[in-house]
Order: structure tokens, then C-alpha cells, then sequence
């Protein structure tokens, strides 16, 4: 197939009428056309597009080619490659590169040289042949010698060289098909991205050890680029000790929350058990009522029954027969109200003996 693929064959079936199949495997990078030639080995007839879309012989792969500029090159380039080289079943991508002159002379000033570009197109997986100098408008010359079926581009109209389409004639000539653009990305775009933060980048470059020289920096910007790289890493500093004394801030707050909300439940807790104890229905004054009832009781007399038949027998009287009644010798009555009194109980005692 082409240079940059090693091809092992290999049969597929038991049957000799069987095609032969060819295992491709990438090992380098695509090659230039001017170090290599043409390998179509079936004669190079015109084709159509719907010729193409059905398939071709496998040693007839549709010759697709597409050219630009490829600074920067980026993924919108690689995806209108990719697009250029799955256009047909079997297909073999030639991509062409102009040259700096060109490039320069039509469009403008490239950021990558010619040589940067071409590197950079050999490498991507969907070309299979790199052209250095394409030139900038197609000739019937250019197209019979790298034998191109077809052209691929996007569809806009793209004037320049003096030209409303440089495209015009490709497509009057039924080989030109189109791909789709990819938005949001173009090497314009990087370029502008990279003017409008021009700063941020020759500070960032300053930093990393280019010199003012190789940036084109004067003297002044470089000392303003760089103490504003100090400016920018002390507010980098304050932020991170900012950062951590949030965190150490939320850290505090929610162990303090945690330890209130256990103080909390503490108390509650405290609260259930001294009420339990020292409420109005506790037991602490169930307790206290008890022993106060059992002192009260310890401390006042127990009272005889009404009914007993002893209660007017004096407690002094002993077992055997006494004579109470007579008066003490020994302890005459001190008055005559005494002496009455003791006779009259004493009589009162011969009543109830009665």
C-alpha cells in the first residue's frame, strides 16, 4: 500500500481463488511524495463519486487529496483530515502543505515554518502521503501527476490569488466533495487568544527562564512583568492561608456544634433525672414522706384499745393482793383535800372490784 506501512499477507481461507488480505500496521510517519511514487498498480481510470462510494479494488484506493496551510495544527485540521480520508471505503489521503514563500506572499505570517508544518502533518494518523510546496491553485498538471480523484475542502467560497474560489474549477469538473468545519477552533483563534493575553504569557515565559532578549521584552516590561509575578505570588500565599483558615474556621464550627448539641442532650438528660428525683411527684419526696412518716410513728406512743379491760388498772399494781386502798403510812396526806381525794379513789377502785 504505501511507504509508511509495513504490509504482511497472509491467506484467508483454505480457497486459492480467495483475495488476499493485507494487515497494516502505522510504524512511521507518513511519507513525502517527492521520496516516493505513486504505487496504484491497477490502471489510474476517472472515477465518479458514486463509483467511489461503492468501493474500489483494494489495489485501487481512491486518491483523495486535500491542502492547506496546517499552522498551529490543531483539531479542526485533524478532523477535516479525518473526514477527507473516510470520504470513500477505500481511500488513500494526500495532503499538501504550502510553503512559507507561498504562505506568506497570499495569506501571511505563519507562527510554525514550513518545516514545522510538514512534520506535523506527516504525523497525524489519517494522512498517508505529505506534498511540500503544494501550490496554491490546483493545475490539471499537478492533479494528473499525484493521479488525484478527487479534492476535499469545506464549502465556502475561498477567494484569494486574485480568484472568488480557488476551488471553482474542481468543482465544475465534478471532483471537488465537501467536509464540514469544526467551530470554535482555528489557528486564528489561538493567535488571538495568545495577543489578547499577551502579558499573562511573557510573564508565564519570564518565569520559566526565557530572557526579555528572546521574548523582545524591553527593559522596563520585564521589571514590570516580574514584580508583578511577585505581586501575583504573594496574593497567592494570602489566598492560601486564606483557604485554610476557612477550613480551619469550618472545622471549629462543626465541633463546636457537635459539642453543643451533646451539652444539649446532656442537660436534657440532667433535667429528666433531677425532676425524676426532686419533681413534685419525685422520688425524692415519696422517699421523704416515707421516713417521715416512719419517725413520726417511732416518736409518738402507741394508745390501749377503748374496749380493753385493763384500762383503769394502774400499771404499778403487782400480781398479788395489795391493799391500796389503805393510806401510806409513810407518806401521810398533806391537806384534808388530799386525803379526800385518795379516799374517793379508793372507793371508786372497790366499785369497779365489784
Amino acid at each position: 500500500m504505501v511507504g509508511h506501512q509495513d504490509c504482511t499477507m497472509e491467506e484467508a481461507t483454505r480457497d486459492s481463488h480467495t483475495p488476499k488480505l493485507w494487515r497494516e500496521t502505522l510504524t512511521a510517519p507518513a511519507p513525502f511524495a517527492d521520496e516516493t511514487s505513486c504505487q496504484c498498480q491497477a490502471p489510474h481510470e476517472k472515477l465518479t463519486i458514486a463509483q467511489a462510494r461503492l468501493g474500489t479494488p483494494v489495489d485501487r484506493p481512491v486518491r483523495v487529496y486535500a491542502d492547506g496551510i496546517f499552522d498551529l495544527f490543531h483539531s479542526g485540521h485533524a478532523r477535516a483530515l479525518m473526514q477527507a480520508k473516510t470520504l470513500f471505503p477505500n481511500s488513500y489521503l494526500l495532503v499538501g502543505v504550502c510553503s512559507d514563500d507561498l504562505t506568506h506572499k497570499f495569506k501571511g505570517f505563519t507562527v510554525m515554518n514550513e518545516a514545522e508544518r510538514y512534520e506535523a502533518l506527516r504525523h497525524c494518523r489519517y494522512v498517508d502521503e505529505v506534498i511540500r510546496d503544494a501550490p496554491w491553485t490546483l493545475t490539471p498538471e499537478f492533479l494528473e501527476k499525484h493521479k488525484i480523484d478527487f479534492v476535499a475542502h469545506d464549502d465556502i467560497p475561498y477567494s484569494s490569488a486574485g480568484s472568488d474560489d480557488v476551488y471553482k474549477h474542481i468543482k465544475e469538473a465534478g471532483m471537488f466533495v465537501p467536509t464540514q468545519r469544526t467551530e470554535g477552533i482555528s489557528t486564528s483563534d489561538i493567535i488571538t487568544r495568545i495577543v489578547r493575553d499577551y502579558d499573562v504569557y511573557a510573564r508565564r515565559n519570564l518565569q520559566r527562564g526565557y530572557t526579555a532578549k528572546e521574548l523582545n521584552v524591553s527593559f522596563i516590561n520585564e521589571k514590570k512583568y516580574r514584580f508583578q509575578n511577585q505581586v501575583d505570588k504573594m496574593k497567592e500565599k494570602v489566598k492560601n492561608v486564606e483557604e485554610r483558615s476557612k477550613e480551619f474556621v469550618n472545622r471549629v464550627e462543626e465541633k463546636s456544634h457537635d459539642l453543643i448539641q451533646k451539652w444539649e442532650e446532656k442537660s436534657r438528660e440532667f433535667i429528666g433525672n433531677f425532676l425524676e428525683l426532686f419533681g413534685p411527684d419525685g422520688a425524692w419526696k415519696q422517699m421523704f414522706q416515707e421516713r417521715s412518716s416512719r419517725m413520726l410513728q417511732a416518736l409518738s406512743p402507741k394508745q390501749s384499745p377503748v374496749s380493753s379491760p385493763t384500762r383503769s388498772r394502774s400499771p404499778s399494781r403487782s400480781p398479788s393482793p395489795t391493799f391500796s386502798w389503805l393510806p401510806n403510812k409513810a407518806s401521810p396526806p398533806s391537806s384534808p383535800k388530799a386525803a379526800s381525794a385518795s379516799i374517793s379513789s379508793m372507793s371508786e377502785g372497790d366499785e369497779d372490784e365489784k
